[in-house]
């Protein structure tokens, strides 16, 4: 409740209380419930759940080059760098993300959400599901570690939100639902078949690889991993999936829920 909504409801309250006064109604609450809204809207859940995950999202580069320190460089072939996304899940600087976005890579770099950026390495990888865990050489004071939630009790139709750097533009937030659970994915080469995802429909591009999928509470229920994809152009065409934050977190050595 805002505060002029809280200010609202209680001059209500001590009017009434006044002698001679005329009764007040609950007409007349809900009229000064309307008057505030319209003068102080609240946030959107997705809003909301936003900026709870924003402090843990970091933009991750895998470099190709060993001379290439990872700046933006207008000349540089995005061929030559793997641009993704990755979560924050422990404050100590261990992040989860996708093994696709930094296999091969000679250094990887990550930017924090507040600009501060470090080198990173890979100390641990799931190839069956598509995750990489990395750790930052260096992280910037308090820094904020995301809050996973089981997904026992996630639904098709639950609300969720996919946060990352699609293209390498971000952070940017897509609002959208849980399409499904226990679905399969197989990759545009049939190499590697990925099982037990959940599918949603919040827009997801290259680069949102590895960011985290959010519940309207902000904590976060999985990490995306692939779109699917029947033409050439690697576009959203409304289906995403993203591995269960069980498999992410058993991923980084961490008790599952």
């Amino acid at each position: 409740m805002t505060a002029a909504l809280v200010a609202a409801v209680t001059l209500l309250a001590v009017q009434q209380l006044r002698p001679g006064q005329r009764v007040i109604t609950q007409d007349d609450i809900d009229a000064a419930v309307r008057e505030s809204l319209e003068r102080e809207p609240l946030p959107s859940a997705a809003a909301k759940a936003y900026e709870a995950i924003l402090p843990s999202v970091v933009r991750v580069v895998g470099l190709m080059d060993e001379k290439d320190e990872g700046e933006d460089n207008a000349e540089q072939r995005a061929m030559e760098r793997s641009l993704g996304t990755g979560v924050v899940i422990v404050d100590n600087g261990t992040i989860l993300t996708n093994l696709h976005v930094v296999a091969g890579a000679r250094k990887v770099r990550v930017r924090f959400a507040n600009g501060f950026e470090s080198e990173a390495a890979m100390v641990g990888a799931q190839p069956e599901d598509d995750l990489a865990v990395l750790k930052a050489f260096s992280v910037p004071d308090d820094l904020p570690a995301a809050t996973m939630r089981s997904t026992a009790d996630l639904r098709p139709g639950d609300h969720v939100l996919a946060v990352g750097h699609p293209f390498g533009i971000g952070p940017s937030a897509s609002h959208g639902v849980v399409s499904g659970l226990k679905r399969e994915f197989r990759s545009d080469e049939g190499e590697k078949t990925l099982s037990n995802l959940i599918q949603f429909d919040a827009a997801a591009n290259p680069g949102n690889s590895g960011g985290p999928l959010v519940t309207m509470d902000g904590h976060v229920v999985g990490i995306v991993t692939a779109i699917l994809n029947p033409s050439e152009q690697r576009t959203f065409i409304g289906i995403g999936f993203a591995v269960p934050i069980e498999n992410a977190a058993t991923a980084a050595g961490m008790h599952p829920f």
